[in-house]
């Protein structure tokens, strides 16, 4: 509610005296008059000053106030941009998450079609090889049977090397081979049958095919059997059969040729 107004009090002090005074004119007491009124009749204002200062102490204090309000509204200001930067920061962090998983995923798929394809194609492989393998068997158990009789040696080197070394002997004395088989056991070299030269393993005047054969054994060690389809020329183109020495003897010329070419690694 409202305060009812004050009222102002004039506490006016006025002499008696001049009441008494003879009848002059007016206006040198009048002059008087107004000069005692404002000098004696001042009001009280000293309610109004303290509620001045009261309501200045107020005024005060609400600014007071209103200044750390604002201050803490800046504050507050800055924490929620802070959080709104973190939460659009979060949201493109999740966003890229999600998309290297659905990178990562459709990656995985193709790795995977592609490791199927691969084990698919591995396991036709494989089964290509071992039938390979059972083929290249079958026929060097085959040629097996043909080498009775043949010439034998072994040798102190391993299959490759003594492989190797058959090869380059038979090329070194005109000889191509026709046919060869190997494993990881057997090897079998077989010769286009040739007419000998004089610069051949044979005398002039005869023709000739190998049938090369090498097995591994223990220790490192490979034996080398050779047998020869050894004939002899006539004029006319007749052909007359050697003897089984002859044959015998061009045999060991060809194990004696892989053996030296084996003794001698610098020429293999």
């Amino acid at each position: 509610m409202d305060k009812p107004p004050r009222q102002m009090v004039l506490v006016c002090s006025f002499d008696h005296t001049m009441t008494k005074a003879p009848q002059r004119s007016p206006a040198p007491f009048l002059g008087f008059a107004l000069a005692s009124l404002f000098v004696g009749c001042q009001p009280d204002d000293s309610p109004f000053r303290q509620e001045n200062d009261q309501l200045r102490k107020q005024l005060n204090k609400q600014e007071s106030v209103i200044s750390s309000l604002q201050d803490g509204n800046k504050v507050m200001q800055q924490q929620i941009d802070l959080l709104n930067q973190e939460l659009r920061d979060a949201k493109k962090e999740a966003e890229k998450a999600l998309a290297d998983a659905k990178a990562f995923q459709s990656e995985s798929k193709a790795l995977g079609t592609k490791l199927e394809t691969q084990l698919a194609e591995t396991k036709k492989l494989s089964a290509e090889v071992q039938r390979t393998a059972a083929k290249a068997a079958q026929a060097t158990e085959s040629v097996k049977v043909e080498e009775k009789g043949a010439q034998a040696e072994d040798l102190p080197r391993a299959l490759a090397v003594v492989g190797k070394a058959a090869e380059e002997a038979l090329a070194r004395n005109g000889y191509h081979v026709k046919v060869s088989l190997k494993t990881d056991q057997r090897a079998v070299f077989v010769t286009e049958r040739k007419v000998s030269t004089p610069a051949s393993l044979e005398m002039s005047g005869f023709r000739n095919q190998y049938v090369v054969s090498l097995q591994a054994l223990p220790s490192n060690v490979t034996r080398l059997s050779v047998k020869a389809d050894f004939e002899k020329l006539m004029q006319g183109g007749r052909v007359l059969g050697v003897s089984a020495e002859e044959t015998a003897e061009i045999e060991r010329r060809l194990i004696a040729e892989i053996g030296k070419a084996v003794s001698s690694p610098g020429k293999l």
